[in-house]
Parts: structure tokens; sequence; C-alpha cells
């Protein structure tokens, strides 16, 4: 059904107003990181000059080489860790049959719905005891695990639309399950792969309550953590608290600016296979 111009003026207008909401705060924040620090009141203002010696002054002072390597080291632990477990699970839940197979996931997706408020208390104390407080492995697995429900529901799906008729093909060639899965299912779902990756790249490189708990030491805090800390200690400074805001999340901007057209393909494969 095409829509009518009227329509589509309405909906480039309320889309553009939306847009405009979620970028102007983001175009404040950068205006902030170049704003010399005596002319930052912390208000919506366009510079007369261009400070950029404040991304130096906040990666120095707030120690963000410490905190960056951090967050890499975990998010990057994390991806790898979840997408492995998530194909080989989510092949098995789509294309193998075993007792309890449908209780086992959906037991499973109850992770989807679990907040980490809920668990991060006996977590704490669980991981105390052991002696993995304040240690990166107390950050990856908690998140690996978190994570691993939406990647085994994302894979799942992918793989239960796999065209069946390419898989017998593949089975009657003698190729057994784990060469069907890398040599024939996982090369023809990149894209997926990839959106599932980078879902879970931004949601272990944001994440702040787990490091906030876990984390006592500095040698081990993520980049989220070192900026509330760093906020704290500058409090009135509004160029070099913008200017480590962007730092934290330029990453991740780059990132997503990078793989766009995968992450796109990949929420428009998943939402058609549904």
């Amino acid at each position: 059904m095409r829509l009518s111009i009227r329509e589509k003026t309405v909906d480039y207008v309320i889309l553009s107003l939306f847009a405009l909401f979620a970028i102007i705060p983001l175009v404040g924040v950068l205006l902030s990181s170049v704003t010399p620090s005596a002319e930052n009141s912390g208000g919506f203002t366009v510079p007369t000059t261009i400070d950029l010696g404040n991304f130096g002054a906040a990666w120095n002072q707030g120690h963000f080489a410490s905190y960056m390597f951090s967050s890499v080291l975990v998010t990057v632990s994390v991806v790898v860790l979840t997408a492995v477990l998530a194909v080989f699970a989510g092949f098995a839940f789509a294309r193998l049959d075993f007792f309890g197979s449908n209780v086992i996931f959906f037991v499973m997706l109850a992770g989807l719905m679990l907040p980490a408020e809920a668990f991060i208390i006996p977590l704490y104390f669980n991981l105390r005891s052991v002696g993995l407080t304040d240690t990166y492995t107390s950050l990856i697995l908690p998140q690996t695990a978190q994570s691993l429900a939406f990647g085994i529901f994302w894979m799942r799906n992918q793989f239960r639309s796999f065209p069946g008729e390419v898989i017998e093909a593949a089975r009657l060639d003698g190729a057994r399950d784990v060469r069907l899965l890398w040599q024939v299912i996982v090369p023809s779902s990149v894209a997926p792969i990839m959106t599932m990756a980078l879902l879970i790249t931004m949601w272990t490189w944001n994440e702040f309550l787990l490091p906030l708990v876990l984390i006592t030491s500095e040698d081990h805090r993520t980049a989220p953590l070192g900026l509330a800390f760093f906020k704290g200690a500058h409090l009135t400074d509004f160029s070099l608290l913008s200017a480590a805001g962007v730092i934290v999340a330029l990453p991740i901007v780059l990132l997503y600016f990078f793989l766009q057209k995968r992450f796109i393909s990949g929420m428009l494969g998943g939402i058609a296979d549904r």
C-alpha cells in the first residue's frame, strides 16, 4: 500500500522532530567539549574559539588510558565468548533434536527478563567467596552470561530460517554437524552475527552497575566507571566533563559508523525472518 504525499510529509516531520530531540543534546556535548573552560557555563552555546586541549587534559587527568584498556579487554572477551557460545547453542536449539530442548531454551530466555539489580548482591558474595572480585574475570563471566540469553535467542531464529534444502544437501555430501555449522551456515550468517556482536559490544561497553559493585581498584575500572569518578572530581568543569564523555562514547560511535550497513542488513534480515 502506497502512502499519500500528505502521509509521507507527516511521517517525515514526526521523524525529523524525534531526530532533533536526539541530536541536539549530542551537538551540545560536542560543542561543550571544544569550548575553553573559562567560557563554558554549562549551557548550549557556540564557542568563539576551539580548544581541542580539553581532550588531552581529560585523557591525562582522568587516567582514561587505563580505563579504556580495561573496557576494550572486557568488551572483546565478552563479545568473542558470547558469539562462539551463542552460535553453538543457537544451532543446537534450531537444528538438533534432544530431550528437553524447548524447556531449556525457555529457561535460558528468562535471562532476558532478569535485571542485574536482581542478582548483583548474591553474585558479589559468590565471586568474593572464590576470590574473583576486583578482577577482569568478575566482569567478563557475568556479562557473558547476561548476553548469552539474547545471543542464543538471536542465533536460533537465524538458524531456523536457514534454507533446509542447503542443509540437507550438505548432509548428503557427508558434512557432520560441526562442519555443517562452520563451513555452510556461519559464512551465510555473517550479517546477523555481526549485528548481535555490535549490540553486545554496546551493552558491555556501557555497563556500569557490575563494575561499580565488583571492582574496587583503579587499575580494573572500565571507561564508564572511570567517567563517573572523573565527574565527581571535576563537577563544575563542563568542558573537561564533555570531553571525557566524548572520549568514552567515541569508540562505539566509530564502530557503528563503520559497521552500520551490516548492522542494518542484519536487523532487517532478523525482522524479515520473523
